[in-house]
């Protein structure tokens, strides 16, 4: 991304990657969705991970590995006369290897991201 200049924007040459390097095995997020967004998004997130659904939670198999996904509402974040929904999502991945976790996760971040700008 360039000035009109040509000149390249340094936010850019700072920015190698926009995607996260690195995912722990344990964390939470809060994400801006309501549950029934969230549970609209799964399936194509997930990919061909085999997935089990219960009340609030998800089990999905991840190669010889799996992750726990667990969620709850939360109060909405408001923002001058904005108000954005929020779901608090833990991750729990159980005998996942580094690098599948993050091809996991990349995968599954494409899928949850919000546009914008």
């Amino acid at each position: 991304m360039c000035w009109r200049s040509g000149r390249r924007l340094r936010a850019v040459e700072r920015a190698p990657d926009s995607v996260q390097s690195h995912y722990p095995e344990t964390f939470e997020r809060d994400m801006a969705c309501t549950e029934a967004e969230w549970l609209a998004w799964l399936p194509a997130a997930l990919g061909d991970c085999p997935y089990q659904q219960g009340s609030g939670e998800v089990q999905v198999q991840i190669g010889s590995g799996a992750l726990q996904l667990q969620w709850q509402a939360l109060p909405p974040r408001t923002i001058a006369l904005m108000r954005l929904p929020r779901l608090a999502v833990r991750f729990v991945f159980r005998g996942v290897p580094d690098a599948e976790r993050t091809a996991f996760m990349r995968r599954f971040d494409l899928y949850t991201q919000r546009g914008g700008g």
